[in-house]
């Protein structure tokens, strides 16, 4: 672990995540806005659906953990929306099941905070009674009080909060270009986006509609893909700006709100024209 600790954001989801730092990705856009905020945690894995998230979900988020991400974004979708091979192999998932899926994985991250919640409150606990507990070294009393409070306190504001993205909208002719074949439609895109944004308004969890938010630009088929399927520095810059736009309804994870690493005065600031230091924390 590298200190000072950092709110931790994972990005948990396809190659739409896995290359969200590619061709000036969406995740970069989040690393630059929250340079010395927050630490951006890339968990993509190209070519997933829902299925395989689910077999690897106790191993990217333990319930467990000491330290739970303060925000994690997730996104499947659009490998579970290709047609479905004959033969009953590729990532295609039938939408019943996706949206079971979606759901257990969101039911375990919130369970990750609620187990988390449980600790803080044992951690409050010792601290409220060590106050009736006698203890004959006052400085030991204050200093093992104490302790148990802010731990309690820091862990609370550490608690994770979760955000899906809803499947984005392909380029058909693009990927027919790109790869031969299709294998996906848009209808098929917003059919599992509308699943995932119904789910989670039930589950009470925010979520983001890419496919209407990159098709309303006009020329979204020409400039958002690299490939019809996989966004283009176009399309990551509309991504980026709903994610940041989502993000801003929420205070505790704002980048505007949150503290900068290591952000006061210093002699060791430029100097400008009349001789002063500038700090350049901030910039």
């Amino acid at each position: 672990m590298i200190g000072p600790g950092r709110p931790l954001f994972v990005l948990f989801g396809s190659s739409v995540v896995q290359l969200s730092y590619s061709h000036e990705g969406w995740g970069a856009i989040l690393a630059h806005a929250y340079a010395r905020k927050a630490d951006i945690i890339l968990r993509g894995y190209g070519g997933w659906n829902s299925r395989r998230a689910l077999e690897v979900l106790d191993k990217v988020f333990p319930k467990d953990a000491a330290v739970q991400p303060s925000l994690v974004i997730v996104y499947f979708g659009g490998n579970d929306s290709t047609e479905p091979h004959p033969s009953g192999l590729g990532p295609h998932v039938p939408l019943p099941e996706y949206v079971e899926n979606m759901k257990k994985i969101a039911m375990h991250l919130k369970l990750s905070t609620a187990f988390n919640w449980i600790c803080h409150l044992v951690w409050f606990w010792m601290g409220i009674t060590s106050g009736f507990t006698v203890i004959s070294d006052l400085n030991h009393f204050v200093f093992r009080s104490f302790k148990f409070i802010w731990v309690g306190f820091f862990r609370i504001a550490r608690s994770s909060h979760i955000s899906g993205l809803g499947t984005p909208p392909v380029n058909e002719g693009q990927i027919l270009e790109s790869f031969g074949k299709c294998g996906r439609t848009n209808e098929g895109c917003r059919i599992y986006s509308e699943a995932c944004l119904k789910l989670c308004q039930e589950v009470d969890i925010k979520c983001i509609d890419l496919w209407t938010a990159i098709q309303q630009r006009d020329d979204w088929k020409t400039v958002c893909f690299t490939d019809g399927i996989h966004l283009s520095s176009e399309g990551s810059k509309l991504v980026g700006e709903e994610i940041l736009k989502a993000l801003a309804e929420e205070p505790s994870l704002c980048w505007r709100s949150l503290p900068t690493e290591f952000d006061e005065d210093s002699v060791f600031d430029p100097v400008d024209e009349e001789g002063k230091n500038i700090n350049i924390s901030n910039l």
